[in-house]
């Protein structure tokens, strides 16, 4: 049996897709942040560095509004951290669309789109699978 890595929650809000919305949250310990933005037709999940001015590292598609079947319901948004604050986890309605791990510098979702256009690696794949999320939430 698996042990998981402790998980925190950074943020936990509640929106309507495809109303103009925007959340940026801290990690625990670390400095790292990321974003989150639905700017009525798209939503993204940004791994970000803030120093002088705002930089993307990497952006992860994770829907398309009009492809969304209850957008007109409320959901509820949370940003988890693994305990050391190296690890951001998008959870929308408690599904995780969106990863982004800032030691490899590797962010994943579940339509592997788009490419990186950041200074993060290329990975060979950026889908985010179930077994995926089993391999980089174990502990070792």
């Amino acid at each position: 049996m698996n042990k998981y890595k402790k998980m925190i929650i950074g943020l936990e809000e509640t929106f309507q897709i495809g109303n103009d919305t925007y959340f940026t949250n801290v990690a625990p310990i670390t400095s790292y942040v990321v974003s989150f933005e639905d700017d009525l037709n798209t939503g993204y999940f940004y791994a970000v560095s803030i120093n002088t001015e705002i930089t993307i590292l990497d952006a992860l598609h994770v829907y398309n509004v009009l492809d969304v079947v209850h957008r007109d319901k409320p959901c509820k948004l949370q940003v988890m951290w693994t305990e050391d604050g190296t690890i951001a986890s998008l959870l929308i309605n408690d599904y995780c669309h969106a990863v982004f791990d800032f030691n490899k510098q590797a962010g994943y979702c579940r339509n592997s789109f788009p490419d990186n256009v950041g200074g993060w690696s290329q990975s060979d794949s950026r889908e985010l699978t179930d077994e995926l999320i089993e391999s980089i939430f174990a502990e070792v």
